[in-house]
């Protein structure tokens, strides 16, 4: 992606200012620009984020990106997660696997965690945003806001230092943990360190290490060192732990010199370095997702430990729950409080999830053979059963029934593979009559009739509502039911 260059002038006016470029400021401008809404987004740096961070891609983030038409590129530039193998004094320990393998079922077809580094993961996605004819102002930075009862008023400087001020119909903040949005917005954010040690994350290219395993030096001297190979790629992902009172050096000769030191490899062995970054891990939560017309989503929401691979898809539901509703207000007519239900929705998940990952973190994470993910961190089970747009009106149901709120689960339609997330894919909202009649619908609303099958097995007898972010909405047995929730959502 190119810079923005003086001749290109930022817009005045956009329905939503998207601040920063990561996965989740990219997945809302996806989403948005799908629903034909005019969002303008901006990144202060001068390029994508150059390195593989976030690199687990959870089940239900593949889902998301099924729905936003990037999981092929996904699937093709990733890969799965490798064994783990432990190493000490230069001889091999055993192989342990960190991610439990399950096999695909019709109603979750993409039931493990996909390894693609972050820089990988975000460019895929500019590349869809670029086909659907958004594109990112590089060099472009928000350095004030004022917030009026129609609009907010954003102060950005270019890359050749012109000021300029933008008014949207909604900010969003997707500038990361150190969020200058949120600070300028005035909303508070608590936290605490995870980790009094710091660690250091490169990637780095590393000669005569086979690339089917993730290598652990568990016992290292100076700490813990993980080498790990990213697909598509012939570079490894370094992980390594310090002391507390060490401040780790991120220079490439600082990084090859602490592999060199850790590990059996030799000097020579250790090339280039492409990134590096050091941090201590904590985890913070906003005090509120939204300030008057500025809402925060991803890193400048909820800042996690990297234990469990929750931060970079927590953030993409953020954005995932808030385009959809973004859209409904300004394309089609909803009610404002259709907005308020985003923090109501992802603030609680967002604190579930913060208690995952610090959980996993201080259990020893990614470093202890005895600690593994689960379906805790597949993000399949999190959903909005007491969300205020979650209305489960059928009575007498089986314990294990499945309930408004929850995650509307895949399924085959006919012997030809047609299944039910073809037929939500999209921006609209999706009616669902299992074992029942078909009511009449509003237009724009996609309606489908089940008879039998895993879909009527997963699903239970009634009418469902499928929310454009695939939950449901509304399970009743009253057709009468559904023109209230519709307009709920601004479809009448």
């Amino acid at each position: 992606m190119r810079h923005t260059q003086p001749s290109e002038r930022i817009p005045e006016r956009a329905d939503v200012l998207i601040v920063g470029a990561g996965p989740t400021g990219l997945t809302l401008a996806v989403d948005l620009a799908r629903r034909g809404v005019d969002a303008l987004l901006v990144e202060g740096a001068g390029e994508l984020f150059p390195g593989s961070r976030g690199k687990g891609l959870q089940p239900r983030t593949l889902e998301v990106f099924e729905d936003l038409g990037v999981l092929p590129a996904v699937l093709a530039a990733g890969g799965g997660y490798p064994r783990m193998l432990n190493w000490q004094d230069g001889e091999r320990k055993g192989e342990w696997d960190l991610i439990r393998s399950n096999e695909p079922h019709p109603t979750v077809p993409h039931p493990n965690i996909w390894m693609l580094p972050q820089w990988r993961t975000q460019q895929l996605l500019a590349d869809r945003l670029a086909e659907l004819g958004g594109r990112i102002r590089f060099g472009t930075a928000l350095t004030g806001l004022e917030q009026h009862p129609d609009r907010v008023d954003a102060r950005l400087t270019g890359p050749d230092g012109t000021g300029r001020t933008v008014s949207a119909r909604y900010l969003v903040a997707a500038d990361g943990g150190r969020s200058t949005v949120r600070r300028a917005a005035g909303v508070p954010m608590a936290g605490e360190r995870v980790d009094p040690k710091p660690a250091l994350v490169a990637d780095v290219e590393v000669a005569g290490l086979d690339r089917g395993n993730w290598h652990v030096w568990q016992h290292a001297p100076g700490g813990a060192l993980l080498l790990c190979p990213l697909p598509g790629t012939t570079a490894f992902q370094l992980f390594a732990q310090f002391g507390e009172e060490v401040e780790p050096d991120t220079s490439p000769e600082a990084v090859r010199g602490v592999i060199a030191a850790r590990t059996h490899l030799p000097a020579e062995a250790i090339g280039e370095v492409h990134w590096a970054s050091a941090f201590r891990p904590r985890a913070a939560l906003a005090e509120r997702f939204r300030e008057g017309r500025v809402f925060l989503a991803g890193d400048a929401a909820h800042v996690h430990s990297p234990a469990g691979g929750q931060g970079l898809n927590t953030s993409v539901q953020d954005a995932y729950n808030l385009g959809w509703k973004l859209g409904q207000v300004l394309r089609h007519g909803a009610a404002e409080e259709l907005l308020d239900s985003y923090e109501a929705e992802r603030l609680p998940v967002a604190a579930d999830v913060l208690e995952i990952s610090t959980r996993l973190h201080r259990a020893g994470g990614v470093r202890d053979g005895r600690l593994r993910r689960g379906p805790w961190t597949e993000q399949l089970g999190l959903g909005y059963e007491d969300g205020p747009l979650t209305v489960e009106a059928r009575t007498d149901l089986p314990e294990d029934a499945l309930r408004a709120g929850e995650r509307a689960p895949d399924a085959p339609l006919d012997g030809a593979g047609t299944r039910l997330f073809e037929l939500f894919r999209g921006p609209h909202v999706t009616v669902l009559a299992v074992g029942r009649e078909l009511p009449a619908v509003p237009a724009g609303v996609r309606a489908h009739r089940v008879d039998g099958g895993v879909a009527a097995e997963a699903y239970g007898r009634g009418l469902f509502v499928v929310r454009p972010d695939g939950y449901l909405g509304l399970a009743t047995d009253d057709p009468a039911d559904l023109p209230g929730y519709l307009a709920r959502l601004g479809i009448r």
